[in-house]
């Protein structure tokens, strides 16, 4: 009898232990997989890590998945259905972002979806295109999904607080410590250079004790003064409008509405 119960005891740890992995395996397929083998043990689990931090904090799924090929489809039409048909998204609304790359043709394609959409306008697509470009074309994945990362949790940051990021409210770059260093030095220098060379031009020029000193005996009389109002000017120009481009959205063949957008790098 005790034989029997320790048998089910260690048959029953085995099936647990055996769950614990898959459950890992899914949960890491819900922010990254990386089909095409384009980052080592160690990012994949480190990028996992960033996209689950960013995805819990924002309530917004944020993930990344390359692929080799397409089969067949357009990167848009791919991307879509591989977020729907996976269940991608954070909550029931299904909300977040989703970069797709494929290495048959070198295409990049980002998937939004519920607040994905609102947070990422078309203007915030291309700009975050931009960014991962460089590091793509040089085969830097991991540098640019880390860039893809931090882009969106600003994004997501602004769009949650205020008016998401566009055309009419554009991120703004920060300078780093090194460059901030060299225009202050670079001001100062041309300070310097303005004050020594306007300060060579008054070597002639001595105080005098009165300002009566200033003024030629008898060649200024005033008697009289009156002040006349002639005319005013009024310069009207037109206040620019706030004019957003927002989000285009399109339907994927599974009748659901997305938004994004990419290119080739």
């Amino acid at each position: 009898m005790k034989k029997k119960i320790i048998m089910f005891i260690m048959a029953l740890a085995l099936c647990v232990l055996s769950v614990i992995p898959a459950m890992a395996a899914d949960d890491m397929s819900m922010y990254v997989v990386d089909e095409a083998n384009l980052l080592t043990d160690k990012e994949e689990e480190s990028l996992y890590n960033t996209m689950k931090e960013i995805s819990e904090k924002q309530k917004c799924s944020v993930s990344v998945v390359t692929v080799n090929g397409l089969e067949g489809k357009s990167v848009q039409d791919f991307a879509d259905d591989y977020y729907d048909y996976n269940s991608y998204g954070y909550g029931n609304k299904r909300d977040g972002i989703m970069l797709l790359i494929s290495m048959e043709d070198r295409d990049y394609y980002m998937t939004t979806y519920g607040f994905g959409v609102t947070a990422f306008t078309d203007y915030g697509i291309d700009y975050i295109g931009n960014k991962l470009k460089t590091s793509l074309s040089d085969g830097n994945y991991y540098k640019a999904f880390e860039i893809f990362a931090n882009q969106c949790d600003d994004f997501i940051t602004q769009a949650r607080n205020g008016e998401p990021y566009d055309s009419a409210n554009k991120p703004h770059a920060s300078l780093g410590v090194k460059w901030i260093f060299i225009s202050i030095m670079a001001g100062l220098i041309i300070a310097i250079m303005i004050v020594a060379y306007m300060w060579s031009k008054l070597k002639t020029v001595r105080r005098q004790p009165a300002a009566s000193n200033y003024v030629k005996k008898g060649s200024m009389q005033v008697t009289e003064r009156n002040d006349f109002f002639l005319y005013s000017t009024i310069n009207k120009v037109a206040k620019p409008k706030n004019e957003n481009n927002g989000s285009s959205t399109h339907v994927s063949s599974s009748g659901e509405t997305h938004g994004g957008g990419g290119g080739k790098f």
